[in-house]
């Protein structure tokens, strides 16, 4: 039983998988958990995000391999739509390239399927309290660990620093006295080297990847 003033705290979450026993049994492991909540569960990526349109929600628990509108193409949709929902992915198996994709495209975290049940419990309150996730650990263990330069310049780097605290080009240029001119320059050449192309996609890969 939900009492009323417990609703702040209670996380809503979606499932969409295309197995109706798997939808079935995580909701049953997800409801052991008091603060969870589960409000609406879809077969395939379209009917997912029509319910993240219609029910308000915080967590969508996304099956990566689904049959019409797969894992990836439902994290675009979801942007497109500029749904705010924190999207965890499930998977049998994922490779690394994929994860960094489904970070940029706006996924939270990626847990397997294989996965004990108390980590993905684990997992859906560290993303409801604003932290990435991967496999076993929040992102900041994972980033830590991986943490590359991409091929940056020390220069580029500080600008990538500065994107990450929302600067324009002209809080850039006067920072480092350089012409606005060089730091669009500087950008392109970051662009180009972390296959991103907005600014927006850069600070989310520069967080993700703790850059900068």
């Amino acid at each position: 039983m939900h009492n009323n003033n417990d609703d702040q705290d209670c996380i809503r979450i979606i499932i969409a998988d295309d197995h109706t026993i798997f939808r079935d049994g995580l909701k049953r492991l997800l409801e052991t958990e008091p603060t969870f909540q589960v409000v609406g569960q879809a077969g395939d990526g379209h009917e997912a995000v029509q319910l993240a349109l219609q029910v308000k929600a915080d967590v969508l628990l996304l099956d990566v391999a689904m049959p019409k509108v797969p894992g990836l193409e439902t994290l675009r949709e979801l942007n497109r739509n500029q749904i705010k929902i924190r999207t965890l992915l499930l998977t049998a198996s994922i490779e690394r390239s994929e994860i960094l994709q489904a970070l940029q495209l706006g996924a939270w975290g990626v847990v397997l399927k294989e996965s004990p049940p108390e980590l993905l419990l684990k997992s859906i309150k560290a993303i409801h309290a604003g932290e990435y996730w991967v496999g076993r650990d929040s992102l900041s263990t994972w980033a830590r660990a991986t943490q590359r330069d991409y091929g940056l310049t020390p220069r580029e780097l500080e600008i990538v620093s500065e994107i990450r605290s929302g600067k324009s080009n002209k809080d850039i240029a006067q920072h480092f006295s350089i012409s606005e001119d060089t730091v669009k320059r500087h950008l392109s050449n970051i662009f180009d080297k972390l296959g991103v192309s907005s600014r927006l996609e850069l600070a989310m890969f520069a967080t993700t990847h703790n850059l900068g």
